[in-house]
């Protein structure tokens, strides 16, 4: 999952991102407006966090433009007013979700999660290929009922596979699902994750390689 965090109080972006990527999720954060829009051109987002009172691009217009561009990205809107005038506004500019500061960073989450549902296919609660099983909101994964010990890159690639079972994905698509923007493009780490991943799963193998394609779970 990709996320975007757009808010110009450094110390509450700076902990948004860092609470996000605990959880699992590819996160970039941006303290403008205008950069944020400059991120929003060249990176496809599943979910954005977007403060509404920015100084320089208001979150208004930012929300306009996503909601103008038919983009299948979710908009979770936050802002200190907390009125419904404020919230039926949000809603009505294009925003998905609205929540008002200060707010539990838990309930923060639990919205991420479920407007990313909403941003592409969807999905089932739970993911499966044959006899691995894997709930994103749980954070847990098994194979033959055994309890995976996965670090956070290696569920969030296992769960981009299993999105997807018998596809072939890249490791450039991967690397743009799971990692965020401080990942090297020329860099191993898919490799080396999906190696590790491999390990941890256990024999039959069930990942593929294809030859100048990427890797798939399951059969084609």
């Amino acid at each position: 999952m990709r996320v975007l965090v757009i808010e110009d109080f450094e110390v509450l972006a700076r902990s948004i991102g860092t609470g996000l990527r605990r959880e699992g999720m590819a996160v970039d954060v941006v303290l403008t407006g205008t950069d944020a829009l400059d991120r929003l051109i060249a990176v496809r987002y599943d979910v954005v966090v977007l403060d509404r009172d920015l100084p320089d691009v208001h979150g208004d217009d930012i929300c306009r433009r996503l909601a103008n561009d038919r983009a299948d990205t979710r908009v979770l809107m936050l802002t200190a007013s907390d009125t419904v005038e404020d919230r039926v506004e949000g809603l009505g500019l294009g925003a998905d979700d609205y929540l008002p500061k200060p707010f539990a960073f838990a309930e923060l989450v639990a919205r991420v999660r479920a407007l990313a549902r909403r941003a592409a296919r969807p999905l089932p609660p739970e993911l499966s290929c044959e006899d691995i099983t894997l709930d994103p909101a749980r954070r847990t994964a098994f194979r033959a009922g055994r309890r995976l010990d996965l670090s956070p890159k290696e569920f969030a690639l296992l769960e981009c596979l299993l999105a997807s079972p018998g596809l072939v994905l890249s490791a450039e698509e991967l690397l743009e699902r799971a990692w965020d923007e401080a990942a090297d493009p020329f860099s191993s780490a898919v490799k080396h994750t999906v190696h590790r991943l491999r390990a941890k799963l256990g024999d039959p193998p069930v990942i593929t390689t294809v030859r100048e394609g990427g890797y798939r779970i399951g059969r084609a």
